[in-house]
């Protein structure tokens, strides 16, 4: 079931015992950037209980699921869909009308790995290039949930989380949260 106002992320081709840690940093970026859930097409329950536990522990909401059949989501999604691509039109092209249908519905991000099947770019309301550049999808993801949210997601309250970062200079800290942080949210 998917919300109105829903963004998720679909990552397709991942290949168990190579993509691993790529997977794992797509769905890490999509929490950390605003999008509500990923879905993995593949076998990759190691990367979902890898994102499962930074969302534990640092917050959510986001959602983790694996799929068998990254077409079926497609056929039965109920709104816009973006495939990021470096062959899409330019993302400053297309960013605000990919933000006018979301605004009216829920979006789904496509992500792929190795070669997409062309049926993808068939069914893609936008084939989007954050650059027509080979480039790290990881790094394609950001900039277009960047784009998306007009940066309102570097803002985002996180709820029950047990750990938090604290902003430094210089030096890393990492802190529990106290339960009353944890249900202020």
């Amino acid at each position: 079931m998917q919300d109105e106002h829903e963004v998720c992320v679909l990552r397709l081709g991942h290949r168990p015992g190579r993509d691993h840690r790529m997977t794992t940093h797509v769905g890490l970026t999509a929490r950390a950037l605003g999008a509500d859930r990923v879905v993995i097409a593949g076998d990759a329950s190691k990367s979902r209980s890898t994102i499962e536990d930074i969302t534990d522990r640092f917050g959510g909401p986001f959602d983790v699921e694996l799929t068998d059949s990254h077409r079926q989501l497609l056929r039965e999604w109920e709104g816009a869909v973006v495939h990021l691509t470096m062959y899409g039109l330019p993302i400053q092209e297309v960013e605000g009308d990919v933000r006018a249908d979301h605004a009216d519905g829920p979006l789904l991000v496509v992500v792929g790995a190795e070669k997409v099947p062309f049926d993808v770019y068939e069914h893609a309301d936008y084939n989007v290039g954050v650059t027509n550049q080979p480039h790290s999808e990881v790094a394609g993801l950001a900039v277009f949930l960047d784009r998306l949210f007009e940066g309102r997601e570097l803002d985002r309250e996180w709820e029950a989380a047990t750990h938090e970062v604290v902003p430094k200079e210089t030096g890393k800290q990492v802190e529990p949260r106290e339960p009353d942080d944890q249900a202020e949210g």
